[in-house]
């Protein structure tokens, strides 16, 4: 995350780049969101912090306990579970959509982020590999222009990235994006039954893999983060 990209970010800039800290993995679940740490390095007042906790709170990211602060969240086993049933029913239809919507120039775009996991695996960028991992669903759902998908995709996206943080998934994270080009193969053939099937596949194996057994991970340094 580069702290404060404009002379003066709005409480929704400051959201988004703590969301994108959480979906690249740099905020693990228990990491506390001091607020006098992130108005000194955004350069706003605490009140505007506190307008952007809230939204973060709202979309379930972090938990605001009272008299102790904001922390990311740590989501129990059943709400993981409960988080990758709800992507498995929203990006079906998302599958079913992509295929019937997308042009040439999306699959050119796709591709080149395609391209872009295999680098950042091969290069063993852990936070690049996590954040490309997780906008590939975003991009379908940019590609099929449903907003209320997207946003709703954007949230559901953020929180599994919480979850797979918090559960240390052992799963190989070159899986995933072989899946990534499996699904793209079948839209691209038009294939649409199989396109969704794969899809379905996918999310399975990424739930599957997870680690319920294990003791919760450690909170994280939230300046560090910042800065990093």
């Amino acid at each position: 995350m580069t702290p404060q990209t404009a002379p003066d970010p709005s409480a929704s800039d400051i959201a988004r780049e703590i969301s994108a800290a959480i979906v690249s993995h740099r905020l693990p679940p228990g990491t506390r969101l001091r607020e006098e740490a992130l108005a000194r390095v955004y350069k706003v007042s605490r009140t505007k912090i506190r307008a952007a906790l809230l939204m973060l709170s709202k979309d379930k990211l972090i938990d605001i306990v009272p008299d102790k602060g904001a922390f990311v969240s740590k989501p129990d086993a059943n709400e993981a579970r409960e988080v990758y049933a709800v992507r498995r029913i929203l990006e079906a239809a998302l599958a079913r959509e992509f295929v019937a919507r997308a042009r040439p120039a999306d699959y050119r775009r796709i591709d080149a982020h395609l391209r872009a996991e295999r680098r950042a695996l091969e290069s063993g960028d852990a936070q690049e590999r996590n954040r490309l991992l997780s906008e590939f669903h975003l991009l379908l759902a940019d590609t099929v222009g449903n907003t209320v998908l997207t946003g709703m995709l954007r949230e559901l996206s953020a929180r599994s990235a919480v979850i797979t943080v918090l559960y240390q998934s052992s799963r190989d994270a070159g899986c995933s994006s072989r899946e990534h080009h499996a699904f793209i193969e079948a839209a691209r053939a038009g294939d649409t039954e199989r396109a969704c099937a794969l899809m379905d596949e996918h999310l399975r194996n990424v739930e599957a893999a997870l680690d319920f057994s294990g003791p919760p991970a450690a909170g994280g340094d939230l300046v560090a983060a910042l800065l990093s």
